[in-house]
């Protein structure tokens, strides 16, 4: 892996830390198999534990930036769980190879899942939004050379992705703030 790659995850890292001070933070190399592999070299999933900012699990990628960035500028991606889970690092790398393999991602996009977020959720997509449960602090973060944005993969529904497809990615998030959804929480009711 480049040094230029290993200073942006670091780099990462580091911006993760920082943000989540007081937070037990993991650094867990994901074994995505030979093949992809070589889509996003050195991915990292950062397993933030409980603390001072939130009561639940974060999980960041490190290594999506290096892979994909343009003139400096790239994306990293944050979930947010209500328990630390191997699931949820399996779905951090997936999202990371989507995007990185040919499946650009950004604001607004979603990504299905093929499968329940968790066991019994209709959850089965992935929206992706500014990290609203953390704030801009946590989505701008420096790295050598640019600037990643780390935005939110937050669970929805197939109901969910049909009503932003009609309706627009706004009025989809004024349902999610009218209905006051707990999103961390596998089991909610859909909103549209």
């Amino acid at each position: 892996m480049s040094d230029a790659r290993v200073l942006a995850a670091e780099a990462v890292e580091s911006h993760v830390r920082a943000f989540f001070e007081g937070h037990s933070v993991e650094v867990v190399d994901h074994d995505l198999g030979p093949e992809r592999r070589e889509v996003v070299p050195g991915l990292r999933v950062l397993v933030v534990g409980p603390g001072p900012r939130s009561d639940s699990w974060a999980y960041v990628t490190a290594g999506c930036w290096a892979a994909m960035e343009k003139d400096g500028h790239g994306l990293e991606f944050v979930m947010t769980a209500h328990v630390r889970d191997q699931r949820f690092i399996e779905l951090m790398a997936m999202i990371a190879c989507y995007h990185c393999g040919g499946h650009q991602l950004d604001l607004e996009h979603s990504m299905p899942i093929g499968e329940p977020w968790v066991p019994g959720s209709i959850c089965d997509h992935l929206l992706i939004s500014l990290p609203y449960l953390h704030g801009p602090d946590l989505e701008h973060c420096p790295v050598p050379g640019g600037h990643a944005r780390i935005l939110w993969t937050l669970p929805v529904t197939t109901a969910e992705i049909e009503f932003r497809r009609r309706h627009g990615h706004e009025a989809l998030e004024q349902l999610f703030d009218k209905a006051e959804i707990i999103p961390t929480d596998p089991f909610r009711a859909s909103v549209a």
